[in-house]
């Protein structure tokens, strides 16, 4: 999430402060909003040892006697790539030997290996950083407004649970190592109230035309809940960094073009930089929206940023000053960034969030109610602005064909 510095421009008029609040209020509301009366809400919404992924802390080593558990067509297609599912448990999917680094969409493949992702793991997982060159970002300045003047993020509130239930960590494993990105828990327009469903960014899920699917994918929502310093959380639980469970992904879905043109620098894929995640707990069973009380619609009539008061990123960056514990905000009227005259343009707002915001939401609200618009996808080295795609058909497509295959499971 990183550039070369781009020319100097002329800086963007900042939206009205008004704006701002009224989205951060709406997001703040998203865990009321799901369930209907507030005593609903307040009956449904999870506590200490409700959420049954959560329950225990696993602790210890990922080896061990025994098996991990796969279902059948998981465990096929495993086999068809010549896995073997306990040699992969056992360390077996750190060979990154490009001849057998699965590349496909129908090639993702990612058991869970229980108690893999525990708190020294999370805390030492970098930044997935895309950049963009000072070529990209000059490209057809007829679509590109001038460089949007930074906004400072704001940390969130604590518990996160209470002010942006649907947001949390992405965390995989790259040949450069364990990584982390940014995700919001995403409504399933064919599974009402017990969606699976988590949005992000391509990069974060998949290495783009140079590689293939990223492993160990999972998704950790109000990662660090209250917010706790890296003092505070020495020999933490998995439990206290992860409060409602560690959400492992049976499926992810990203776009053709990124597994086509994704790159370091964003490259052609840029401007369709997004995924989904189908999660299921590494224990328990019920759905990840009735675990965390909330779970956003995704708007994929991509409005024009001419037509936008305000949009509101959210992500937990992990790249200095970061340091990937907390969840933070930014919020401004968005601008239009082109990187091709033949591609999507992408929406940009200032804000200073770093690597691993990347993957985050970018929420608007309409008619009131709050809903996911974009996602952080690229930005520049001097952490001044982030840019994200529009979600049009090929989004919307992507996303229905998820939810249709695999929602219900």
């Amino acid at each position: 999430m990183r550039s070369a510095p781009a020319p100097a421009a002329p800086r963007h008029r900042r939206r009205p402060a008004l704006a701002a609040t009224g989205l951060v209020a709406a997001l703040a509301l998203t865990a009321t909003a799901c369930g209907g009366s507030e005593q609903d809400e307040a009956d449904a919404k999870p506590s200490g040892g409700t959420s049954q992924a959560a329950d225990a802390d696993t602790g210890g080593d990922t080896g061990g006697d025994d098996k991990v558990e796969v279902p059948a067509g998981l465990a096929d297609r495993l086999k068809e790539h010549g896995i073997d599912v306990d040699q992969w448990k056992d360390g077996g999917w750190k060979n990154w030997d490009k001849d057998k680094w699965l590349t496909e969409a129908k090639d993702f493949v990612n058991p869970v290996i229980e108690g893999l992702w525990k708190p020294d793991r999370m805390r030492s997982a970098t930044e997935a950083d895309k950049t963009v060159t000072t070529k990209d970002t000059a490209a057809d300045q007829g679509a590109t407004d001038p460089e949007p003047a930074p906004v400072e993020a704001v940390a969130e509130k604590t518990p996160y649970h209470d002010n942006a239930a649907p947001v949390g960590k992405v965390f995989f494993d790259s040949p450069e190592g364990s990584m982390v990105c940014s995700g919001t828990v995403v409504k399933d327009a064919n599974n009402p109230g017990k969606s699976n469903l988590v949005w992000t960014a391509g990069h974060c899920v998949h290495a783009g035309g140079s590689g293939g699917w990223y492993r160990n994918i999972a998704f950790v929502p109000s990662y660090n809940d209250l917010g706790k310093s890296e003092t505070q959380l020495a020999g933490a639980a998995t439990t206290e960094m992860a409060p409602y469970g560690t959400w492992w992904a049976d499926w992810a879905s990203t776009s053709n073009q990124w597994i086509q043109g994704g790159a370091e620098d964003g490259g052609d894929g840029a401007a369709y930089d997004y995924s989904v995640l189908h999660v299921k707990p590494e224990q328990g069973s019920k759905s990840l929206e009735e675990t965390v009380g909330a779970a956003l619609e995704v708007d994929f009539s991509a409005p024009s940023a001419t037509e936008v008061a305000s949009m509101g990123a959210w992500g937990y960056p992990a790249a200095a000053p970061y340091n990937g514990l907390k969840m933070f905000r930014c919020v401004d009227r968005p601008g239009r960034l082109s990187l091709s005259p033949s591609l999507p343009t992408m929406y940009r707002i200032g804000c200073t969030m770093t690597g691993g915001s990347s993957g985050g939401g970018w929420f608007r609200v309409v008619d009131g109610e709050t809903k996911l618009v974009s996602n952080t996808s690229i930005g520049p080295l001097e952490n001044t602005w982030l840019a994200g795609p529009q979600l049009g058909p090929e989004a919307e497509a992507m996303y229905q064909n998820m939810s249709k295959t695999y929602g219900g499971r």
